[in-house]
């Protein structure tokens, strides 16, 4: 069942919203202060003029060119889609040997297309980095597209550390500060003459993006490096990383208070606590179908999304819309016990002094998705100790017993220095003033950031907040340059209940190039038969192929009239 406004006035409630601001005709509504930014020209297509030679004939200062071979059209493939002929260049930048008596350096990969878009690609690549991802470029959300695609020439490193080395780089200073934000500062003045080399000229525009521990790489550069791009996409940024890593932490302890004893699960070789135990599948589902019962229709339409993300918070009331268990759990009620603890993880982690660590969680459907599960329960516990105790931390150290070591002197310990580590965790992984972006504001540069409603990791919410301050120190009309979108019931950079296959980089050049703001962009669900792979989360009663809007916060996707599968029976408004 469908629920809808009369169509005619919806239409024009959206057409008002849409319009963002005056042009004179209408008395009664304010023209909104133009920021005035400049408008950067569009980029223009050249071809590659040598590979194979650039092995010897480019140089660059603590660089080495290992190898520079030419890739046949279809050697690679994205989403069903050929790769076209390109210029693979592999290299490394400032060989050295660490305090630590190991060799490092910042391994990279640099994939130049033959039939060039005139563009440059900076890939941030996910988790604690250590391996040079294929530069494909990808863009975020399910696989559709990418920027190698697209005839971007890309480049992706290692960030400065390789896998064998992930696990105790944190100990070595500069090693730390390569990964933090230093080897993306190194390589992109490289990357930029290495192209001029490859093709006899610049590149005319250029772009950076990546998702997770990419995008916070992405949000980053936004505000160490706002004058060497000139569109960044950002999609799930852990731009708070370190904090979001130790409430995952905590969030784990107290799940593992309500574990079955005893039980495990293997994670990277080893046993850890199964917290899935303490709330399982089947009453992660009663849960979803308890938000969706309260906040499906708050979008107008009854179909298993909650668009109104907003409204959803105000309206579901976690303590009387999920009922506790009388007796036994039976996966349609929580225990008491439960449903303090889930209450808790969805406030956010406040210290023993009364002060919130990190940041809220929006309740969403998608904590029903297997992805969600997968950080809250595993990943808490395999990978987040790891980080909080060798990179966030100072000193660092690695935690002995992750599911009941006190968090509350790491907390401190994330912002602390010493003579050995100058910079605090904090410092070296977070954006300096992330609010503040005027560098690239004023040069014509261009934001879009994504981020899913359920990402169990890093909050939405603290992303939401980010865009809210940004808002407010440029006169409320931030959207001129930088705008955020929410993805509804989807994971951590896919995934989830969701439809979560887009192409935002296309969306940013048009806005960057062409002066053409996004005021929405299409996603497409993954059902069985995507070219790009199916979503094992989609919900089988969906339309494969469903369509919606993802609409630039705070406006929302609200149907309208027409077929329930398809994004233009929607309107973004608020």
């Amino acid at each position: 069942m469908y629920h809808f406004r009369t169509a005619t006035a919806l239409s024009l409630t959206a057409l008002l919203a849409a319009c963002g601001s005056d042009n004179g005709s209408n008395p009664t509504v304010a023209a909104e202060p133009n920021l005035n930014l400049p408008q950067l020209s569009a980029a223009s297509s050249g071809t590659l003029v040598n590979c194979a030679d650039l092995t010897t004939r480019f140089t660059f200062a603590n660089n080495t060119v290992a190898s520079a071979e030419v890739v046949t059209a279809g050697a690679l493939k994205l989403a069903g889609k050929d790769i076209p002929e390109h210029c693979l260049v592999k290299g490394s930048m400032y060989k050295r040997t660490g305090s630590d008596g190991k060799d490092y350096a910042i391994g990279y990969e640099m994939r130049m297309p033959k039939a060039w878009n005139g563009r440059f690609y900076y890939q941030g690549n996910g988790g604690l980095d250590g391996s040079v991802v294929t530069a494909m470029g990808n863009t975020g959300g399910g696989p559709v597209t990418g920027a190698l695609l697209q005839g971007f020439a890309v480049i992706s490193s290692d960030a400065g550390h390789t896998g064998a080395q992930t696990t105790a780089f944190g100990f070595e200073a500069q090693s730390r500060l390569d990964y933090g934000y230093q080897a993306v500062g190194k390589l992109t003045p490289m990357a930029k003459e290495l192209i001029k080399s490859a093709y006899g000229r610049a590149a005319d525009r250029s772009y950076i993006g990546g998702c997770s521990n990419g995008g916070r790489h992405t949000m980053v550069a936004m505000a160490r490096y706002g004058d060497q791009y000139d569109g960044f996409l950002a999609g799930a940024p852990g731009y708070n990383l370190p904090k979001a890593a130790i409430a995952n932490l905590w969030g784990a302890q107290q799940y593992n208070k309500l574990a079955t004893a005893g039980a495990t699960v293997v994670a990277n070789g080893s046993p850890i606590p199964d917290l899935s135990t303490a709330f399982t599948n089947a009453e992660r589902s009663y849960v979803a179908g308890r938000i969706l019962a309260v906040c499906d229709g708050l979008d107008d339409a009854t179909d298993g999304i909650v668009s109104d993300v907003a409204a959803c918070q105000a309206k579901f009331n976690f303590d009387s819309d999920v009922a506790t268990c009388t007796s036994t759990r039976d996966g349609k009620c929580l225990t008491a016990a439960q449903k303090a603890v889930v209450k808790g993880q969805y406030a956010g982690f406040t210290t023993s002094a009364g002060a919130m660590l990190y940041n809220k969680f929006w309740w969403d459907a998608g904590i029903a998705g297997a992805g969600w599960g997968t950080w809250k329960f595993v990943n808490s516990l395999a990978l987040d100790p790891l980080a909080v105790g060798t990179v966030f931390r100072v000193p660092p150290a690695f935690i002995a017993n992750p599911a009941t070591d006190p968090l509350e002197p790491m907390v401190a310990q994330m912002s602390a220095t010493n003579t050995t580590y100058t910079e605090s965790g904090m410092s070296l992984m977070t954006p300096p003033n992330p609010a503040d972006l005027k560098t690239l504001r004023d040069r014509g540069a261009k934001v879009m950031v994504y981020h899913g409603a359920s990402d169990p990791i890093f909050s939405a919410a603290d992303t939401a907040t980010w865009y809210d301050a940004l808002n407010g120190n440029n006169q409320n009309v931030a959207k001129q340059f930088a705008r955020f979108f929410v993805v509804p019931s989807m994971g951590h950079c896919s995934g989830g209940p969701a439809v979560d296959q887009f192409d935002m980089l296309s969306s940013l050049v048009n806005w960057v190039e062409k002066g053409q703001a996004p005021d929405s962009v299409v996603a497409t669900g993954r059902g069985a038969g995507n070219a790009g792979g199916a979503n094992v989360e989609y919900p089988a009663e969906w339309n494969a192929a469903r369509t919606r809007l993802l609409c630039p916060y705070p406006l929302v996707a609200r149907y309208a009239t027409g077929n329930i599968e398809n994004a233009s029976s929607f309107v973004c408004m608020k």
